[in-house]
């Protein structure tokens, strides 16, 4: 077994500007945050996520192999970490196009790359993309059998085209900037009312959507200036030749599709800690709090910190552990990538409430990043794939294999 945890010199340039580009747009974007509405927030963000795409952000995520700079998994968790230090916001809009594009890049044939990934090859613009697979009710049980529902948006065939209905809750920038839709969906949806739940759902791209209706915009207590809508697929078509790999693999497609994403929560949650423990450090070692010197000379402070700077790393580790490995196709990747999402998630929520225990009642006043930091850290444990319904369920599914080894995860 190898142990190299370096980075290669391109990708420590990659983080370099990634940090860069983070702090002088990204930082300053957070006052958006204040704004009235969830649209409104959205909107004032354009100006930022405009700059990450036009300084090659959007297309280091997106694999060489269709025409983007990304050479593995690992660049993109070095992008990740870097923009989540700073707003977990503008990050996570971007970070939802490249799931939105996924489907095409797992499931697309050459055609449908050349034609449904252009926009995003791009450095100008905000184009936008998402993944619709979430609906109203829940989606943990996608693949359940009758009586149970599933998979509930249906796409018929009619005159060459499909012809989707259905609803839609929890898809990232689905309704684009203006109301007017995103510049891609890849909706999940039921395409065979009789075909048992394994080979009756589908994936389809539709892009620039008309009929798509905004029903409302989820106010989330964190990533306030991302677009969390629901919406409703009244009608909306799309040509037969976007059916994303063959009809009835969908729910295979999309869980292909999330593969990736469930390391990269790991570094979304080092982006938030870190952030909150340089908050929190920089707090110890200047505030004295009525008291003749700096509180982190105390001990208990000190130790918090230390504490909280170990967990950091340690989810680091695993979480590029994990992003390696699903590089490099290792039989451990999902085990290490659900474990690196579970895990990650779960710290991030612990650390960020103990640093705000360092801080003391000035962290819960709005003025302070903390409480903030702790609201987008809430969300990491129960989305892209929920930790008890999504994430537990698949590791207990491989401890239940009969082919599981439990020494898989130490080889390399």
């Amino acid at each position: 077994m190898t142990l190299d945890f370096a980075l290669t010199p391109r990708q420590r340039d990659l983080r370099a500007r990634a940090r860069s580009v983070a702090r002088d747009v990204l930082r300053d974007a957070r006052s958006a945050e204040r704004l009235a509405t969830p649209e409104e927030r959205f909107l004032a963000t354009r100006p930022a996520y405009e700059r990450l795409i036009s300084e090659g952000f959007l297309r280091a995520c997106l694999p060489t192999a269709v025409g983007g700079d990304n050479e593995c998994l690992v660049d993109t968790a070095v992008v990740v970490e870097e923009l989540f230090a700073e707003n977990g916001s503008v990050a996570l809009t971007l970070l939802g196009t490249v799931l939105g594009v996924t489907p095409v890049i797992v499931g697309g044939t050459p055609e449908q790359h050349k034609q449904l990934l252009a926009p995003f090859l791009e450095t100008t613009g905000a184009p936008l993309a998402a993944f619709c697979s979430n609906e109203p009710g829940g989606s943990a049980n996608a693949a359940s059998p009758p009586p149970g529902e599933g998979v509930r948006t249906r796409a018929v065939r009619a005159d060459g085209r499909w012809v989707i209905n259905g609803r839609k809750k929890w898809v990232s920038s689905a309704t684009g900037w203006q109301r007017d839709g995103a510049d891609l969906l890849c909706v999940v949806c039921r395409t065979d009312e009789n075909a048992p739940p394994e080979s009756a759902i589908s994936m389809i791209a539709v892009e620039k959507p008309s009929g798509v209706e905004l029903d409302r915009v989820i106010a989330s207590p964190g990533y306030r200036a991302h677009l969390l809508p629901e919406i409703t697929l009244r009608d909306v078509t799309a040509p037969e030749e976007n059916l994303l790999g063959a009809e009835g693999a969908g729910l295979r497609l999309s869980g292909a599709s999330f593969a990736g994403a469930s390391a990269l929560v790991g570094l979304m949650g080092v982006g938030l800690m870190r952030s909150a423990f340089v908050h929190a450090w920089e707090f110890a070692r200047t505030e004295h709090r009525g008291g003749t010197a700096p509180i982190l000379t105390h001990q208990a402070v000190g130790y918090a910190l230390a504490d909280a700077k170990i967990a950091i790393e340690a989810v680091r580790a695993l979480s590029l552990r994990a992003c390696w490995s699903v590089d490099h196709r290792e039989p451990a990747a999902a085990e290490l990538a659900h474990s690196a999402k579970v895990f990650a998630s779960e710290t991030a929520v612990r650390v960020i409430t103990d640093l705000m225990r360092v801080v003391g009642v000035d962290s819960y006043d709005d003025v302070d990043p903390l409480g903030s930091l702790l609201q987008d850290a809430l969300a990491l444990p129960i989305f892209a794939g929920g930790n008890v319904g999504v994430r537990r369920r698949a590791l207990h599914a491989l401890l239940m294999s009969p082919d599981y080894d439990p020494l898989a995860t130490s080889e390399t």
